[in-house]
């Protein structure tokens, strides 16, 4: 059932949504008119001078041209102006369809983030599908920057927690969530920046360009020898042209032109370069000029993390005024015939390539910083987005292992956040102590892998600073570890029941291994590879390593027999889920109840598709 809450924002959003249509709606319909209007203008007004300039005179056939060529201007401006307005409300469209995609899950209108490859040896990417088509990662990434999709990425990713990290990250996103206004203009900023750069914003290629070697500083002296050159050519050409000297300005052209022809093919790329950081950085004004000048709260967290944007000698937006200039004296260059005949005079390609050089070196120190922070920003943004999105979520208490009276896990109204709202079922569960160890059986699809994968991933959340689908969460670091979708491979040869039990020796190494953090495991359907015989010798064996080491974790299982060892091993609890028979249809609550399961349904199952069981069984 829809949270009260989220259906009221969700309402919010649907109409929030219809206004932005119909003002697009308009908006289309003003452009149609001043098209037509541009070329009713150019239309009436050339016909118009030709006509005074007939039954007239050819003064005032130029009036009305000039009058037309006014009017034309205006009209082209004034159509500029709706195509900035309808751009900016293409953006707010997308970003709120956006929001109603991700709080219905409805993942064809959710956009794709670029693609994350899985490790196949990682403790539980695959397992808790983190990335991919229908993945958290998708349904949090907000960010419109490789960096923010990546850094997002890496905190769901993380397999080992850290607390500082984790409590920094959910007091920003305290102070991000009611800033509505300031996370909603972030995404519109950032849109504008995919949009102009064709797909996510990376940032590393000019990073990288920042950091390759400086250009030699021969190139100082060689461009004041070519502009004492250059000055003293333009002094013999005015003599030349008064007449009181011959033509020595020839000779001053050619030793000029050998000179800068040398010069230039080593700092040719230069050139090239003005262009790329130009348009980059330009892609970036929006997004750093308003992290500069938005008024966070002083002394906050969202204060200090965009500190970098408030340093004395360091604020972008005079990098980005020094940017614009550079980029309108690179547009001089770009006309061959233009560049030819500038450069003639003055050698303005290497000026321009010496100023690109000294901006470099001061942007070395500043950009770093910059994008570090706005991929920190876009990467929380998500985070409080989904917060946002699902009212009915809470920033779990994640604290340390150390009082021995303390839970290591207890949650309440746990649900998974890859389920509809309709069909999601919340359910409590609690771990006492390091060691515990909770065997979950039930009938098949009960709902035993997906309460798995509902704790696996609220404990990916939490880690990630973000906050987790329950009433309430309180967590200590854990090593999380899962065996749950294992998968065999036929082209190393390697089938299921083999690929298991690598996984499950590499829980016991994982559970080996010195670390202040113990591991939180979860173990779907151990040793289903296998016969029944072998499945429960080996089952028994395993839980009976897992007990005596020092993680906590839940294991799923088939074999009713491992229930018993409840009765021998006392860091050992049951849980269940059950299923019950109407109408011939199998129905299922999907509620985790304590002890043994005391129903099987295979071969209902089986009867109830029509395949022959024989009635003794």
């Amino acid at each position: 059932m829809l949270n009260p809450q989220k259906q009221a924002r969700k309402n919010v959003l649907a109409r929030h949504l219809q206004r932005l249509e119909a003002r697009l709606s308009h908006l289309n319909l003003l452009d149609r008119r001043y098209v037509l209007a541009r070329v009713i203008v150019v239309v009436v007004g050339g016909a118009g001078s030709l006509l005074a300039a007939f039954w007239g005179t050819g003064r005032s056939g130029l009036i009305v041209l000039v009058a037309s060529i006014v009017v034309f201007a205006g009209v082209v401006f004034l159509r500029r102006r709706v195509d900035r307005s309808r751009m900016r409300f293409r953006f707010a469209r997308s970003l709120v369809a956006s929001q109603l995609a991700r709080m219905s899950l409805d993942w064809e209108h959710i956009p794709v983030p670029q693609a994350i490859p899985v490790e196949p040896d990682h403790p539980f990417a695959a397992d808790l599908d983190i990335l991919g088509e229908r993945s958290l990662h998708r349904l949090l990434d907000t960010a419109t920057s490789h960096g923010g999709n990546q850094r997002l990425a890496s905190w769901l990713l993380a397999t080992t927690p850290n607390l500082d990290d984790i409590h920094r990250r959910q007091a920003i996103l305290r102070e991000l969530l009611p800033l509505s206004g300031f996370r909603r203009r972030l995404a519109l900023n950032g849109l504008f920046v995919k949009e102009t750069s064709r797909g996510l914003w990376d940032g590393e290629k000019l990073l990288r360009w920042l950091g390759q070697r400086p250009a030699s500083r021969a190139m100082r002296p060689v461009l004041f020898a070519l502009l004492f050159i250059a000055a003293a050519n333009l002094v013999l050409f005015s003599l030349n042209f008064l007449a009181f000297l011959p033509p020595f300005w020839v000779i001053g052209l050619a030793l000029y032109g050998v000179i800068y022809a040398l010069a230039y093919r080593e700092y040719e790329s230069l050139w090239d370069d003005a262009t790329t950081l130009g348009e980059a950085l330009d892609q970036l004004r929006a997004v750093l000029v308003y992290l500069e000048k938005y008024p966070f709260l002083p002394g906050g967290q969202l204060d200090r993390l965009c500190a970098p944007f408030r340093q004395a000698g360091r604020r972008p937006s005079p990098y980005l005024r020094r940017i614009v200039g550079l980029i309108s004296a690179a547009g001089l260059g770009n006309n061959q015939l233009v560049s030819f005949a500038i450069n003639l005079i003055i050698p303005w390609n290497l000026i321009f390539a010496a100023l690109l050089e000294r901006y470099k070196k001061t942007l070395r120190a500043a950009l770093p910083g910059w994008l570090d922070t706005w991929y920190e920003l876009e990467a929380l943004n998500s985070l409080a987005n989904f917060a946002y999105l699902n009212p009915g979520s809470v920033f779990p208490l994640v604290q340390d292992g150390i009082a021995p009276d303390r839970l290591v896990f207890e949650a309440q109204g746990l649900g998974h956040p890859l389920i509809p709202d309709d069909m999601r079922v919340c359910n409590d569960f609690t771990i006492g102590q390091r060691g515990e160890i909770a065997i979950v059986t039930g009938s098949n699809m009960s709902g035993k892998s997906t309460f798995l994968r509902t704790l696996g991933v609220n404990l990916c959340l939490a880690y990630a600073g973000g906050a987790v689908l329950a009433a309430r969460m309180s967590v200590i670091p854990f090593r999380l570890f899962t065996c749950i979708q294992v998968s065999d491979s036929l082209s190393n040869g390697i089938s299921y029941f083999y690929a298991e039990v690598r996984r499950l020796k590499a829980l016991l190494d994982a559970l080996g291994m010195e670390s202040p953090f113990p591991v939180f495991y979860l173990v779907d359907e151990i040793f289903r590879g296998t016969n029944n015989r072998e499945r429960r010798i080996g089952s028994r064996a395993f839980v009976r390593a897992l007990v005596s080491a020092s993680g906590t974790g839940v294991v799923s299982t088939h074999d009713l027999e491992l229930v018993h060892l409840a009765d021998e091993l006392p860091g050992i609890r049951n849980f269940h889920f059950r299923e019950d028979i109407r109408d011939n249809r199998m129905i299922f609550d999907y509620s985790l109840r304590p002890g043994p399961c005391p129903t099987t349904n295979a071969l209902r199952i089986m009867a109830l598709e029509g395949l022959p069981v024989e009635a003794g069984d």
